[in-house]
């Protein structure tokens, strides 16, 4: 996948069948769909993919345990299909997570059992294990930091987890792979219309050149998450908000707050919440919050009462009490909920199912979803594309549809940090015999190495430290100091393979570093 192909299928192609704004789960599950069934199809990126939300999520394939205590059958029904689906897809990325809930009071261990029985049978065949009743004895076994002092007994789920921003670069290569032009680095500044008012294109910026281009096509398609407002915009003359933005935070902690493959679940936490820690590329991720947020941004920072939060309640949880000083990151990400029909409705109360909006211009619109649903709502837009535009009739591919890197489970070594690239390893294993100095480290605590970076840049359109070190290698999510430390490296390849001066270089590394502050908590900024 290679930017300067990309740019070149602008060019080519006057008239798409499907134009896709946005480069998160949503927009990029859309470009699959759409190109698989041979659509001519398009998609634009402001800045990286997966740059918002997409890369911040709590890192779950998953039904919902929630959605179902709220009632929500269908929603939950709907994402177990889809987690199964993507634990075959993408085998590589995806695997079966063990949940511990630690109970404190005897009936919580029974009431949460019976439930998890309803979430196993809704999955079906799609199944990735069963729910058991644990006694406190086996409790303490499989999670042996957990907090013993008045536990009675436990419960254990399964689930998926996986890597977000891995994920959504392999959907951009899946897409690409099958006749998309797919670009990041592209914003769009208008909307084209034709004398009935009707959407008929885009107006984009290359963000690289300061190029404009006019792209034309006959579905428009609005996947811009927490940015849906502003392209709505550009839309309509009488405007209204669609999504409001919720934010969600998680801390990152060192192995040994959970230093065995399970993770923890609190069901319910001191405002009604769910909390978890998970074990993630050899940390620990704890979250998350649930915060309305007036404004929204590329770069959001975790309030000071949210990261008091998260802390409060690990430490209630686990006997190694996690405090500020063993946060290795924290990272922000903002969910674009449907905006709430009913005034004063809560961000827990608003639906997490998706919505497509048609306006009177002909732009559909998604609103919600979570990025395990992404592969139902890419199908779902595409079906209304083709119904709205009058689009060929082209069935559906993506069910059975392997994503870029996918691996049988037996072949995924998860103990070698390349697992990540799939079916790519082999070629980033060449890079470091035909160029010895790649083998090199990115930084001393970490297995990343230069051939990493080289790779990011050369087949996955990295430009820029942050495209890097936050969502192809994830480094800035699982220790931002580190992080920093490697920013120099990484600079300067960039300037090697792309043709930047040292001046460039040296602006780089310091419009990073001021981003990768933002990852750690302020008395520990560098």
């Amino acid at each position: 996948m290679n930017r300067t192909n990309e740019l070149g299928k602008i060019e080519q192609d006057q008239n798409w069948d499907v134009i896709i704004i946005g480069g998160g789960a949503c927009g990029l599950g859309t470009a699959v769909d759409a190109s698989s069934r041979g659509l001519k199809t398009i998609l634009v990126e402001a800045v990286d993919f997966a740059k918002g939300t997409s890369s911040r999520s709590t890192k779950l394939v998953h039904g919902g345990v929630r959605y179902l205590e709220q009632g929500d059958i269908s929603l939950v029904r709907e994402a177990l299909k889809e987690r199964g689906l993507l634990a075959k897809n993408a085998q590589h990325l995806v695997k079966n997570q063990s949940f511990i809930i630690p109970n404190y009071n005897w009936w919580a261990g029974y009431f949460y059992t019976i439930g998890l029985t309803i979430y196993d049978i809704l999955s079906g065949r799609l199944s990735l294990g069963k729910s058991k009743f644990l006694s406190k004895k086996k409790t303490i076994e499989l999670l042996p930091t957990v907090e013993q002092n008045g536990l009675r007994n436990g419960v254990i789920y399964h689930d998926g987890q996986f890597d977000d921003s891995r994920l959504a670069i392999n959907l951009a290569q899946t897409a690409v792979e099958n006749g998309a032009c797919i670009l990041n680095y592209m914003k769009v500044i208008n909307l084209l219309k034709n004398k009935n008012h009707q959407v008929i294109g885009v107006i984009v910026e290359d963000a690289k050149t300061a190029t404009k281009h006019e792209i034309k096509g006959k579905a428009v398609i609005n996947a811009t998450g927490v940015f849906t407002n502003s392209i709505m915009k550009m839309n309509e003359k009488v405007y209204k908000k669609y999504v409001v933005p919720s934010q969600g935070i998680h801390l990152v902690f060192d192995k040994s707050f959970l230093p065995n493959e399970n993770a923890l679940m609190i069901p319910k936490t001191s405002d009604g919440r769910v909390l978890f820690a998970i074990p993630w590329h050899d940390k620990i991720v704890i979250g998350t919050t649930d915060t309305l947020m007036k404004s929204h941004s590329l770069e959001p920072i975790a309030t000071e009462k949210e990261i008091k939060f998260v802390l409060e309640t690990a430490q209630k949880y686990l006997s190694n009490k996690p405090t500020r000083a063993d946060v290795l990151s924290v990272f922000a990400g903002l969910r674009p909920l449907s905006a709430p029909e009913e005034k004063g409705q809560s961000t827990k109360e608003v639906s997490r199912s998706h919505k497509i909006i048609v306006s009177e211009t002909g732009l559909i619109t998604i609103t919600g979803g979570k990025w395990t649903t992404y592969r139902k709502i890419g199908e779902d837009i595409i079906n209304k594309a083709i119904a709205i535009h009058k689009l060929p009739k082209l069935k559906c591919k993506t069910v059975h549809l392997h994503i870029h890197g996918n691996l049988k489970t037996n072949e995924v070594d998860r103990k070698n940090h390349l697992y990540i690239y799939g079916s790519d390893i082999p070629e980033i294993l060449k890079l470091q015999r035909n160029e010895p100095k790649l083998k090199e480290k990115l930084h001393t605590n970490y297995e990343y190495t230069l051939a990493e970076v080289v790779w990011a840049i050369r087949n996955e359109m990295a430009t820029t430290i942050d495209d890097i070190l936050a969502r192809r290698v994830r480094l800035l999510f699982l220790d931002a100091r580190a992080a920093i430390e490697s920013s120099q490296k990484v600079a300067e390849i960039l300037a090697k393979e792309l043709g930047y001066d040292s001046a460039w270089t040296q602006n780089e590394v310091a419009t990073f570093k001021t981003l990768a502050n933002g990852y750690l908590l302020k008395e520990f900024r560098i």
